[in-house]
């Protein structure tokens, strides 16, 4: 059910939507409009989509177009050679087919940048990640950059070499690559000590890849993943339920196996057992006043007494009384007229005025249903419902009117 209260957020999403479609960013401009056609729907969001839609069908077919139609001179050589799906010998049979017949064999090459499933832009991007000496360098910062900066550089890193949304060769690497920079760096005492020795700190527990490049996906590691990472960032929720704060300079998950940090390394279980017992500690510490209220509500049950009467008849309070000024029936214990040792009158005071008072607010919880019963009635033009509401009995208003009339005229007030 769509609610108009979501209408305001709905335009928030779709303005969000063209913001990121002026910028250049089909997808988060999609999936913002999507999402505003969820909270509210409308013409404008429903028109926005469809243009989105055919703009991507338009850019799949091209894609399509360019990736299967053969070509003459370098270009189709050069699709062939990417593709390696035909053999140098069934290549130069093809030479002596016809141009038609060539092709034909240059479209049925199966290599995957063909099909469209990733692009010479990102195979260059993975590259460039991969000969990265630092991981300022990945995520394209200098020493002095703000925490908002790392943020901002991850966010689009991530969302750039995700292996859903980067098919190229070594894209999962780069992505681990990105995780653990961006783990480092929002570390501020790994970033101290990564600033002072480098990576090379890492030297004895790293693996260095066969050009002598730094594998960057080992090393420092991250208290999460780089998949749990990412999903902090833009799943909309957590992994497996968990979810992560920072912990006196770390990350740490809450709510699993009492809280504390995932830890690597020959120390990983030591460190996690100190923060667990820490965590234990500052659970109860949190849970003290809630314990401290429940112990002082329990004693106050104990320790008072019941009220010495009730307005309304129960098994415990079964012996019916009336107030000798304004006549109120109230009801009282059978052992009453040997265990009560106050004062009769002060307590049919009390009893007067806690009639009224209920009396009161029947009366305008009455009127308030009355009121709106009829304002309803009026707004869908309902006039069998608009009888019926006027109609509307209010007992307790009726009985405090008469109360208050009897009173004036005995002058009790």
């Amino acid at each position: 059910m769509v609610h108009d209260g979501n209408k305001d957020e709905a335009e928030k999403c779709l303005n969000l939507a063209q913001k990121h479609f002026k910028e250049g960013n089909r997808d988060k401009a999609k999936r913002f409009a999507q999402k505003a056609e969820r909270l509210y729907p409308t013409k404008e969001t429903e028109a926005f989509l469809d243009l989105l839609n055919r703009l991507n069908d338009t850019t799949s077919h091209t894609q399509h177009s360019n990736g299967t139609a053969g070509s003459d001179g370098d270009r189709g050589g050069g699709g062939g050679g990417r593709g390696g799906g035909t053999s140098s010998e069934g290549f130069r049979q093809r030479r002596t087919a016809s141009a038609s017949d060539e092709r034909t064999g240059s479209s049925n090459s199966t290599s995957p940048n063909s099909t469209g499933e990733y692009t010479q832009e990102q195979v260059d991007s993975v590259k460039r990640i991969m000969r990265c000496k630092d991981y300022y360098e990945i995520l394209g910062l200098t020493k002095d950059a703000t925490e908002s900066d790392l943020k901002k550089a991850y966010r689009k890193l991530a969302l750039q070499f995700h292996p859903d949304k980067n098919k190229a060769p070594g894209a999962g690497e780069a992505f681990k690559a990105v995780g653990n920079a961006f783990a480092v760096l929002s570390d501020t005492e790994k970033r101290k000590q990564y600033d002072l020795y480098g990576h090379e700190e890492q030297s004895s527990t790293s693996h260095h890849r066969s050009s002598g490049a730094h594998d960057f996906t080992r090393g420092y590691e991250g208290d999460m993943t780089a998949e749990e990472l990412f999903n902090m960032f833009f799943g909309g929720g957590y992994p497996g339920g968990n979810v992560y704060v920072r912990r006196g300079g770390r990350w740490e998950r809450a709510g699993h196996g009492g809280g504390g940090p995932r830890y690597h390394g020959q120390q990983g279980h030591h460190h996690q057992a100190a923060h667990s017992e820490q965590s234990n500690l500052s659970v109860f510490l949190q849970l003290m006043p809630l314990l401290l209220i429940l112990l002082l509500s329990l004693a106050s049950s104990l320790l008072s007494s019941d009220p010495t009467y009730s307005l309304s008849p129960t098994s415990k309070y079964s012996v019916q009384r009336s107030t000798s000024n304004l006549g109120v029936s109230y009801y009282v214990k059978p052992d009453f007229s040997t265990d009560y040792q106050g004062s009769i009158r002060r307590l049919e005071q009390h009893v007067e005025e806690d009639y009224v008072s209920t009396l009161r607010n029947a009366c305008f919880k009455e009127k308030n249903y009355k009121e709106n019963m009829i304002w309803r009635a009026r707004s869908f033009g309902d006039a069998q419902m608009f009888k019926r509401a006027q109609e509307l009995r209010t007992p307790s208003c009726d009985s405090l009117q008469s109360l208050y009339r009897y009173a004036g005229r005995h002058n009790l007030w």
